[in-house]
């Protein structure tokens, strides 16, 4: 094997690479119409049960454990134990876990400690929504937007680092710093081969390049939010140094109020960076493109939020409260593309019964999100885009666990409050200021599976800017 031909590697790179990337989702699908509920999966460095049906998901996750494991989590601590950088909130477990959840949670998670984000999210909507302007004027019709995964990328590492770094790091420039640039590939990167890493064996690692790939991305994401940690800390450390006092929000308070070491804050930091883009870059996408082909949606999405909104006012995090469409429209994009379509639970502590099945401890679960949110017997017409189905005017709504996006219980997402904040004020103003419309020459866009649901090509939206009603000054 170790004079592997460079086509024989070729072929099995290519290959590896497009069974990872189409084929996962759509396989929850299929194995669940083949195997049902619940089944056994073997491969490379993966053995776990895999449930698909909602009673036997709320059955597991009301069982959960104190600590709960998430499990699976090997490639990602086996970086930093290469690095030698302490784990974060995903790769953290135990009580460790538990105690660094608990500080972390503060001034994030609860929604009153959300709200207090509201202006520094809305300033970095405002310079989008510039640069959107800008797009437009640029293009041929006046009104396209080209690759609209960039550009939300890059609202994104803009918004959630504005709240983690305390600072602005010029992604909505007209040009994108270099380093930024880096780090957004780097993300990538990581999360493209991440499944790679997960399903093929150890001993790959050593004839594909998966592996080293996996680890450079790391490598990248880490390099950059190390330096701006650094960046904070010199500003703190000058302030003390002068008597001065220290006052800031999310990243001050981990690194002056808090007793966690730098290499803490680090691991702690990069995890949360790095999943606060992809979740909201990602969704926002997938709503974009949603409503653009549904008319009636955008038209029911753009009297909710103008009902609350006169004039030219920008809508504060309360006032979205008062927008129950918009929040439909955010939900059932989550449910059709969830932001981990896969995620995992290891029962550690003591044996388990599940649907009647009796499992020993160290069993692994993982949980098809995916093919529970296209459940027909919990979502009729699955496919279909259809926000109503959310909202509370008397219908029976439908059971919480089958989508579950951000996560259930104590180990639920702990940028979620922050993510749906960014979600909810950037949608509401695009769609007081635009309306969103396909463009033709990109035809129906397929998703692909990285460690979200990605599209198969690039997304180009018009963005054709509303007449002001006559009421409006």
């Amino acid at each position: 094997m170790q004079f592997i031909s460079k086509s024989t590697r070729y072929f099995f790179t290519s290959t590896c690479s497009l069974f990872f990337t189409t084929c996962f989702s759509s396989l929850q699908l299929y194995k669940k119409q083949v195997y049902g509920p619940m089944y056994k999966v073997n491969v490379g460095n993966l053995q776990s049960i895999c449930i698909n049906r909602v009673d036997l998901l709320e059955e597991l996750l009301r069982k959960d454990e104190k600590f709960p494991s998430r499990g699976h989590m090997d490639v990602w601590r086996e970086h930093r134990d290469m690095k030698g950088i302490s784990y974060g909130p995903f790769t953290e477990e135990g009580e460790k876990w538990y105690k660094l959840r608990t500080v972390l949670n503060k001034r994030m998670l609860h929604p009153k400690d959300s709200v207090q984000y509201g202006d520094v999210v809305n300033a970095v909507v405002t310079d989008f929504i510039k640069r959107i302007y800008s797009l437009r004027e640029m293009s041929p019709t006046g009104d396209l937007v080209s690759n609209m995964t960039s550009e939300l990328y890059r609202f994104s590492l803009e918004g959630i680092s504005s709240i983690l770094f305390e600072t602005r790091i010029g992604c909505l420039e007209k040009e994108i710093p270099a380093e930024t640039q880096d780090f957004i590939n780097s993300i990538a990167q990581m999360f493209t081969y991440n499944k790679h890493v997960v399903f093929l064996p150890n001993w790959t690692r050593n004839y594909l390049p998966f592996w080293q790939w996996y680890i450079n991305g790391w490598d990248g994401i880490f390099k950059f939010a190390r330096k701006m940690i650094d960046m904070k800390m010199e500003a703190i450390q000058k302030r003390v140094d002068a008597n001065q006092e220290v006052a800031g929000e999310y990243l001050t308070y981990l690194l002056s109020n808090v007793k966690m070491s730098s290499k803490d804050v680090y691991g702690s930091i990069s995890e949360l960076l790095l999943a606060g883009v992809d979740t909201t870059s990602n969704t926002m996408l997938w709503a974009l493109y949603l409503l653009s082909r549904d008319p009636e949606a955008q038209e029911a999405l753009y009297q909710d939020v103008t009902r609350v909104l006169k004039g030219d006012r920008i809508p504060t995090a309360q006032e979205v409260n008062s927008m129950p469409y918009l929040k439909a429209v955010i939900k059932e994009t989550l449910r059709m593309y969830p932001v981990v379509p896969m995620n995992s639970r290891l029962i550690s502590e003591s044996d388990i019964v599940i649907g009647g099945h009796f499992f020993p401890k160290e069993t692994s679960f993982g949980l098809c999100h995916f093919a529970m949110s296209h459940d027909e017997k919990i979502f009729p017409e699955p496919r279909k885009f259809k926000p109503d189905r959310w909202l509370r005017d008397g219908r029976t709504r439908p059971n919480p666990f089958g989508s579950i996006p951000f996560g259930f219980g104590v180990r639920g997402c702990v940028g979620r409050r922050i993510a749906e904040l960014e979600m909810h004020l950037v949608l509401a103003r695009l769609i007081k200021l635009f309306e969103i419309r396909p463009d033709p020459t990109v035809g129906e866009v397929q998703s692909l599976t990285r460690a979200g649901i990605v599209p198969d090509r690039q997304v180009n939206l018009h963005f054709v800017e509303r007449k002001k009603a006559s009421s409006d000054p």
